[in-house]
């Protein structure tokens, strides 16, 4: 291997370094979200990403390039299901034009779309395969202006916080923490501090899940910092916020909490159709911000508000197009109706749920239901109707799930 690797070219020694430093690093990594620098340089796998310098030498753009696309290359390799996901990203001769820009837009609104009606399972590898070859071959081409340079960067950062997202959905979460510094990366080299907050909120939103509340404090903080918030349109400065909001009712800071949901709701409010409003914002409307308010409060104790916002979710969502998340937000309505002791109306409500669940492939839509099980085993002893039935519904749908 030593031999062959002297005679390779030198893009296929570094793809080389790059795969097997992924490797290991999946091995050693921990479910909570690791630790990011979140200015100044960035680091990937060991090697120094710096921030987009636009006066820099030619040759140091263009290994700068190479390395990002030769990282992004590197882990779509990782193991999908016991599978490689890709080949390594193809070089590109051409100019690269707005016209190229604008497909790559295309099929991330695509993918973005698909992911929320069924879930981070369905179609992943498909843009991981997208994100590693064409968009891998677009960053190592030449570009007709600037502009279009750090407009492609910024689309490759959104696929990429995209793939994450939906490793994170699906529960394959050090995956996610891959994805997510790949985008990030991408982000700083396309000089748009919007895109990094997005993905740092995204990253908040994980550790929440898994538990790490200070580590989500800290991510939610650096979403909101300087021009990430400042230069985001309203519509993500309220994403930014509520889940701000959410990390602060974590760590016991209920009056910071309640201040943010009120900003979080200022922003919302300001937001407009009109606006010139990046497409990774479309699915944050009056549903999600009351979906998030619910859970702050339910973490404040107080359930009869995370009931009502949870109710005001479900009413204003629009279920055909966001069918993950609308499962997701019943299910979690039923927890707190049978928490209250509102057993008749959490029964009826993941009833729904379930329904909604046909067809969606989510690993927080699975967890979801393990926890429902888990409830509908206690009421059963106490004889509590109709909790069989839903059991064996919840039971069918676990045993389908990929």
């Amino acid at each position: 291997m030593d031999t062959a690797l002297s005679r390779a070219p030198e893009d296929a020694r570094l793809r080389f370094d790059a795969i097997l430093g992924n490797q290991q690093n999946v091995r050693h990594l921990d479910p909570e979200p690791a630790p990011l620098p979140i200015s100044g340089p960035l680091l990937l796998d060991g090697l120094i990403l710096p921030a987009a310098q636009h006066d820099a030498q030619e040759d140091a753009d263009v290994r700068r390039r190479e390395f990002i696309s030769t990282a992004i290359a590197a882990i779509g390799l990782l193991q999908y299901g016991g599978h490689p996901v890709t080949q390594p990203a193809r070089s590109c001769a051409r100019a690269v034009g707005r016209g190229d820009l604008e497909a790559v837009r295309e099929m991330t609104s695509i993918f973005s779309r698909v992911d929320q009606r069924r879930g981070g399972g369905h179609a992943r590898t498909a843009v991981v395969q997208y994100l590693t070859s064409d968009v891998a071959a677009y960053l190592r081409g030449t570009y007709a202006d600037e502009r279009v340079r750090n407009e492609m960067f910024s689309a490759a950062s959104e696929l990429a916080y995209l793939s994450g997202w939906m490793a994170f959905d699906n529960a394959e979460h050090s995956i996610a923490q891959q994805y997510y510094t790949i985008a990030v990366s991408l982000a700083a080299e396309a000089g748009d501090p919007p895109m990094a907050g997005h993905i740092l909120r995204a990253m908040a939103h994980q550790a929440l899940d898994l538990g790490h509340y200070q580590k989500a404090r800290e991510l939610a903080t650096a979403s909101m910092d300087g021009q990430r918030y400042t230069l985001a349109c309203p519509r993500e400065r309220a994403l930014f916020g509520v889940v701000y909001a959410r990390t602060l009712s974590t760590t016991g800071q209920k009056t910071a909490a309640a201040t943010a949901l009120i900003r979080a709701e200022d922003d919302l409010a300001a937001a407009s159709s009109d606006d010139d409003e990046p497409a990774r914002v479309f699915f944050f409307g009056e549903a999600s911000l009351a979906d998030q308010t619910a859970r702050t409060l339910l973490n404040t104790g107080d359930l009869p508000g995370a009931l009502s916002e949870f109710h005001r979710s479900a009413r204003t969502r629009k279920a055909a197009t966001f069918t993950r998340t609308h499962a997701l937000t019943l299910g979690d309505l039923g927890s707190v109706q049978a928490r209250s002791g509102n057993i008749d109306e959490a029964c009826a409500t993941w009833s729904s749920a379930l329904d909604a669940m046909d067809g969606i492939n989510s690993g927080r839509a699975r967890e979801l239901v393990t926890n429902m099980r888990a409830t509908l085993s206690s009421l059963q002893g106490r004889g509590v109707p109709d909790t069989a039935d839903l059991d064996a519904r919840a039971a069918a749908y676990l045993a389908a799930a990929p």
